[in-house]
Formats: C-alpha cells, sequence, structure tokens
C-alpha cells in the first residue's frame, strides 16, 4: 500500500472532486474520471483533463502514459487530505486551538475552551 503524503494545500472543489473520483476508482483515464463525476457534475473531456493536470502538478496525483493516454493515480489520501484541512481550519480560524475548535463543534458559537478531560481532539487527527 502506497504511503499518502500531506497535499502542498488543500484542492479546490472541482478538483477535489476528481480527488474524490480517482480514491474510488483506484487509477484511472480522463474518460473514466468524466465518467465517474457525470452523475453529480457535467464537466467537460478538456475541463476533467486540465483538473488532473494540476492536481499532477501539486503532487495530489501522479501519471503515468499508456499508448495515447494517461493514467492518474490519487498520491494524496484521503486522510491526510482531511489532516492538512483540519490544521489549516484550526490555524486560519480557531488560533491553532484544537480546545476552541472542540468547543466550536460542541456549543455553537461560544468561545470557551473545551474543559480538559476524555473529550479531546485526536492529536492523530493534526
Amino acid at each position: 500500500m502506497r504511503h499518502s503524503r500531506p497535499p502542498k494545500e488543500i484542492p479546490p472543489p472541482l478538483e477535489l472532486e476528481c480527488l474524490k473520483a480517482l480514491w474510488e476508482l483506484g487509477e484511472a483515464n480522463v474518460h473514466a474520471v468524466q465518467d465517474s463525476l457525470n452523475p453529480k457534475k457535467k464537466l467537460a473531456y478538456t475541463t476533467v483533463m486540465t483538473l488532473l493536470e494540476r492536481l499532477a502538478r501539486k503532487g495530489c496525483v501522479s501519471r503515468r502514459k499508456v499508448g495515447r493516454a494517461f493514467i492518474y493515480s490519487p498520491v494524496a489520501g484521503r486522510e491526510a487530505l482531511r489532516r492538512a484541512a483540519i490544521r489549516d481550519l484550526l490555524d486560519s480560524l480557531f488560533e491553532s486551538s484544537p480546545n476552541l475548535l472542540l468547543a466550536y463543534l460542541k456549543n455553537g458559537a461560544s468561545r470557551e475552551p473545551a474543559p480538559e478531560g476524555n473529550e479531546r481532539l485526536d492529536d492523530a487527527l493534526l
């Protein structure tokens, strides 16, 4: 099993949809990703190709040439991307405090930190 590395940045929504399709497919060419997205989003072949190329430049997917087509495979894993997104959320909106995030999730807009004890965010998520 390939170890996923954390992405350089969180992909924007359409790129993320392509990455989700690749997580489900394992590896695929542009047509297969486009078909996978089709029930949700009607994207042109060239749009999907551009999105996959952006993901490749960011290091989220790898590609290899097979015949005249490229086959794309996810490099960034779901968990690595989730950790990066949570870390970004903590740093940008919760003063890098897991307790502030936990308090917000439990109590809504309250700024009171979560009490120390059993209820803590797992450090492995961060």
